[in-house]
């Protein structure tokens, strides 16, 4: 829909310009042999690796997906488990496609960047760029590799020696970064033609389910607000002896102190009975406890 396609463009553009300002403040090749790799790669993969992370942990449908599913599959028949698995897959195909649009653009951008590929790469480069001496060691002609991302370490005879590299770098890091693009935008397409071929619905008719699948959660968010303060405000009436908000209390109740020290502390869900639960320490106290105690009359002129 529109909406996912402008929400993916605007966390591709957050997430470009977060490389940008990652680069420019934090970026600085240590230009030393075994560390420029291991640096690069760092600089490359684990923002790409904790952006993905973010990017399940964002999306609601992962949290669904998995919460209670345990007890869930316990009572789960044989005949179901196959559909229930591709279900599950299908749904984790379309978390993972969201999830993959900051890490893709990072690794995209970084790479068309060039400059955390070359700090990489650098001391890797192919032998035959080096001109100069040719009976230099292999460990002498890395090391002397592994400072070409830092111009102000490089000889001046080797200059132009430096330029070659890092042109080829930059062109392999460049090539790179598109490659990854167009193979992104195609399996994107792709997937995008093949969930069309294979829908039960005519075009029309998705259309319509899927303005259908919008309204109901609106709806069923907001009923679960106004259902969840209705329920909640009727134990809170219980305890303090008034319904917040009310502009004509006669009177409040007055809770013991064994009675503040049964809604305290840490509240976990409590299964009551095989259909029901307890939410909280009040709701708890409000199922079990008859409303009694001190009551103190109100002053409205106050």
């Amino acid at each position: 829909g529109k909406e996912v396609v402008i929400a993916n463009a605007i966390i591709a553009i957050l997430t470009i310009g977060g490389q940008q300002l990652f680069s420019f403040f934090t970026f600085s090749c240590p230009c030393h042999v075994g560390q420029n790799l291991i640096y690069g790669l760092a600089f490359l993969g684990v923002p790409a690796l904790i952006l993905l992370i973010v990017g399940y942990a964002l999306n609601n449908q992962t949290w669904r997906l998995v919460t209670g599913k345990r007890s869930h599959f316990e009572k789960v028949t044989t005949s179901n488990r196959l559909l229930k698995c591709e279900l599950i897959c299908f749904v984790l195909f379309r978390i993972t496609g969201r999830a993959l649009v900051a890490p893709v653009t990072w690794l995209a951008v970084t790479l068309i960047n060039g400059s955390y590929y070359v700090c990489a790469m650098s001391e890797y480069a192919p032998m035959y760029y080096y001109g100069a001496n040719p009976n230099i060691t292999a460990s002498e002609r890395r090391r002397i590799l592994a400072t070409f991302p830092c111009s102000q370490l490089v000889p001046p005879e080797l200059t132009r020696a430096r330029d070659e590299v890092i042109l080829l770098l930059r062109y392999q890091s460049q090539v790179a970064g598109w490659l990854l693009i167009a193979v992104v935008v195609i399996t994107v397409f792709l997937s995008y033609c093949l969930a069309s071929c294979f829908s039960p619905l005519s075009f029309l008719h998705f259309r319509y389910w899927s303005s259908y699948v919008h309204n109901e959660q609106e709806l069923f968010d907001e009923a679960t607000e106004q259902h969840s303060r209705l329920y909640a405000m009727q134990h809170v009436r219980k305890f303090f002896g008034f319904v917040p908000g009310s502009d004509n209390v006669k009177e409040i109740r007055i809770p013991s102190l064994r009675e503040w020290q049964a809604i305290s502390g840490l509240a976990f869900l409590k299964r009551v009975d095989e259909e029901h639960y307890d939410y909280s320490l009040l709701h708890d106290w409000a199922l079990k406890e008859h409303p009694s105690g001190k009551y103190l009359k109100t002053d409205e002129d106050l």
